[in-house]
């Protein structure tokens, strides 16, 4: 029945004992239905029993998958499969699903056959359970606590998922994978590990003994459309008068840091901003994951790599970053300032390098001028902190803030300029900010942007450069 993809030498899959006949499967629902009676006895049969069942149905369908993805691995020649196209693979899978129910006597209705084979084609070519979130394009991030607790992020809230993974090993084949795939590893004596999927995505995984329930698992999701200044101005995320401005900011080369917590969208912000870029410029990217998407014609992409299993190969952002000094940018792009090279992203956008942008891990302006001094000390470089601040006062002219919110949301909660120093102290200007008025009873945030008056340092560089903004843009906004 299946031969255009089956091992010359296969042989007709042995009876498992772990399958059982339908009888078995019928035979099973009293005791069911008993255990649901001594288990919740304050709740009615009637509102535990389907719930039971449909546990129960779930984990039997769980076993079948097993046992049929053995078959699959002992029957298909996985070397051919390489050049087989979707539609035959499946074909071939659904046969073979076939002659196994029905040497087990499994009696299966339509819609759990066409699932079967589905998920099982996941599992041959794809990510098992994983497959069907990441084809989702409402999940941005996808976390996984062990086999059985599965979340994603969905507009900015965690929601528990129904997928779950078979057990420990089923979910650590995943991983080995994925990693596998790049050329990476896991295991106890490297138990974590960083990688990106095929589509971008970036991926990281924690495996036992550290992870101690199971392992764990963080997919944040790469969104094939990339969001422009537009699109964000629709989604609430700044204004239309925020937008000129930062459009001013970046097209007349200011040096700009993205700040904010973990996902509150520092990335997609940098490459919104990323689009006022002039197209005949050469930009260069640093990113530990790939992920900025950056349109222009002109761009170079590194990648950093952490050391191999002997511990040598290492490529850091920072080795990118003083190699990228030497081919001749314009504007260097550092997906994520956290380390030693802060260093010589500063000395970059202080000699010749103007319009360079980073994000970096802050609450606020002013407490990301204190991680820069920070990460400056950490770089193990002894300064007078006057010195490192005059430093700071004229790399870093503008500093973008990015926040999410308690409801989900995510603003541009502050745009400030540092304008220079006032004896040891960095001085900086709020120019718009994100006005919190409220909250509404299904705790969605109340509140407007809202400009500060304060009219920008840089308005005569942006006049002489073309870009004259209108001086309404500076006026506040009362609260409506």
């Amino acid at each position: 029945m299946f031969s255009k993809y089956k091992k010359p030498s296969a042989t007709p899959p042995a009876a498992s004992k772990e399958a059982a006949p339908v009888a078995d499967i019928a035979s099973a629902k009293p005791a069911a239905a008993a255990a649901v009676t001594r288990k919740a006895a304050p709740a009615s049969s009637a509102q535990v029993t389907p719930m039971d069942k449909e546990r129960k149905r779930k984990e039997r369908m769980g076993e079948i998958k097993l046992d049929l993805h053995r078959v699959l691995l002992d029957n298909l020649n996985l070397s051919a499969l390489e050049h087989a196209t979707e539609q035959d693979l499946r074909q071939e899978i659904s046969a073979i699903s076939s002659e196994f129910l029905e040497e087990r006597s499994i009696v299966l209705n339509r819609e759990d056959r066409q699932n079967l084979t589905s998920e099982l084609y996941d599992e041959v070519t794809g990510l098992g359970p994983l497959e069907t979130l990441l084809k989702d394009e409402t999940v941005n991030d996808i976390l996984v606590n062990g086999p059985q607790q599965i979340f994603v992020e969905r507009s900015g809230k965690l929601e528990l998922t129904d997928v779950t993974f078979k057990d420990e090993r089923h979910l650590l084949r995943i991983i080995d994978k994925i990693v596998s795939a790049v050329g990476r590893r896991v295991d106890e004596s490297n138990p974590y590990v960083d990688a990106r999927l095929k589509d971008g995505s970036r991926f990281n995984a924690m495996v036992p003994p550290v992870a101690v329930d199971g392992s764990l698992v963080s997919i944040r999701k790469f969104k094939k459309d990339k969001l422009g200044i537009d699109d964000l101005v629709e989604f609430g995320a700044f204004t239309e008068e925020m937008a000129a401005y930062l459009q001013a900011a970046v097209a007349t080369r200011l040096n700009v840091i993205v700040s904010g917590g973990t996902g509150s969208g520092k990335t997609t912000t940098l490459n919104a901003l990323s689009s006022f870029i002039d197209n005949a410029e050469r930009i260069l990217t640093i990113e530990d994951t790939a992920e900025l998407q950056l349109q222009q014609t002109h761009v170079g992409r590194m990648e950093s790599r952490p050391p191999n299993v002997e511990g040598k190969g290492e490529v850091s952002p920072r080795d990118c970053l003083k190699n990228a000094l030497r081919m001749r940018p314009d504007r260097i792009i550092v997906g994520e300032t956290r380390g030693e090279e802060v260093i010589d992203m500063l000395q970059a956008m202080n000699t010749g390098h103007d319009g360079s942008m980073t994000t970096i891990h802050a609450n606020s302006a002013r407490d990301g001028v204190s991680r820069l001094e920070n990460m400056i000390a950490m770089a193990g470089i002894e300064m007078p902190l006057k010195a490192v601040r005059s430093q700071i006062s004229s790399a870093v002219n503008l500093i973008v803030q990015a926040s999410r919110l308690q409801d989900g949301s995510r603003r541009m909660t502050s745009i400030t300029e540092i304008t220079g120093m006032e004896g040891e102290v960095i001085s900086m200007q709020e120019i718009f900010r994100y006005q919190r008025v409220g909250l509404t009873p299904e705790n969605k945030i109340i509140g407007h942007f809202t400009a500060t008056g304060v009219r920008s340092a840089y308005a005569e560089r942006f006049r002489m450069w073309g870009y004259d903004l209108p001086p309404s843009i500076y006026e506040p906004i009362a609260a409506e």
